[in-house]
């Protein structure tokens, strides 16, 4: 699999994406007096990350995950499933001050691993702009939450249903809070074709056509998608999960799909 440092992604980004139909533009800033948005290289080479976070880079992407997301300064954006919050944070930063951010947990993960994470990450300065949200994936955000720019869904989308959640009303609701022109990004470890959701417990893979039709049946078009987190060369038969991946974590054929709410 490509191991391009995070400066190639960000090229390989501009080559690799492409759409599906005419792409409306981006979601706008909910205000013209808005900083300027920092490149998203410069947001990855900020000297106040840990090395922890640093160490998963190479196998995450994240410069080209901001740049595929178009989040920028100001915006309201929300992840789905934030664990420890290592993308949440990428989200914080790129929004700056004057933006905000969800993160949602359901009470499993944090019981299962994310509580401590979790804590640790809100309380680093950089991410004062972020709104703790623990409620269960069916209803991910409180009612008073709308006019989102953006909504993240990062390799998590498989656990949807092994977490006792109904995908048909976390996408509905993810439409509801999203403002009209608003995007809904996807990305997650594909399973072989017509597997549909087999693998989603014992390999953490779920079939690419069933987030397309089950987000599209929300209402969603997709917009665009991304070759950037795909490998060609994984056979996806092993489990992309990080405690069961080993030495392959980050190395999963993984699909990028953007979804926008019609407006």
């Amino acid at each position: 699999m490509r191991t391009a440092l995070m400066a190639a992604s960000f090229l390989v980004l501009a080559g690799c994406s492409h759409s599906t139909s005419a792409p409306p533009s981006s979601p706008a800033s909910t205000s013209e007096s808005q900083p300027a948005p920092v490149s998203a290289q410069a947001l990855v080479d900020a000297p106040d990350r840990t090395e922890a976070d640093r160490a998963l880079d190479a196998g995450r992407h994240p410069a080209a995950l901001i740049e595929f997301t178009g989040v920028r300064p100001g915006m309201k954006v929300a992840e789905l499933m934030a664990g420890g919050g290592y993308t949440t944070e990428f989200l914080a930063r790129a929004v700056g001050p004057t933006g905000k951010v969800y993160g949602v947990n359901p009470k499993f993960v944090l019981e299962k691993f994310a509580e401590k994470p979790w804590q640790e990450r809100l309380a680093r300065p950089v991410n004062q702009n972020v709104v703790r949200v623990d409620r269960e994936l069916d209803s991910p955000l409180p009612p008073e939450v709308n006019d989102l720019d953006v909504v993240v869904s990062n390799i998590i989308y498989h656990d949807v249903t092994l977490l006792g959640s109904d995908p048909a009303k976390m996408n509905a609701a993810v439409f509801q809070a999203l403002k009209p022109g608003g995007v809904y990004v996807v990305l997650d470890s594909s399973a072989k074709a017509g597997t549909g959701i087999a693998d989603a417990k014992t390999l953490h893979r779920i079939d690419e056509q069933v987030v397309r039709q089950e987000v599209e049946a929300a209402g969603f078009k997709l917009q665009e998608e991304s070759n950037v987190w795909r490998n060609p060369e994984d056979a996806r038969d092993w489990s992309s999960s990080p405690g069961a991946a080993g030495a392959r974590r980050g190395t999963s054929d993984r699909f990028a799909l953007k979804f926008v709410k019609p407006g």
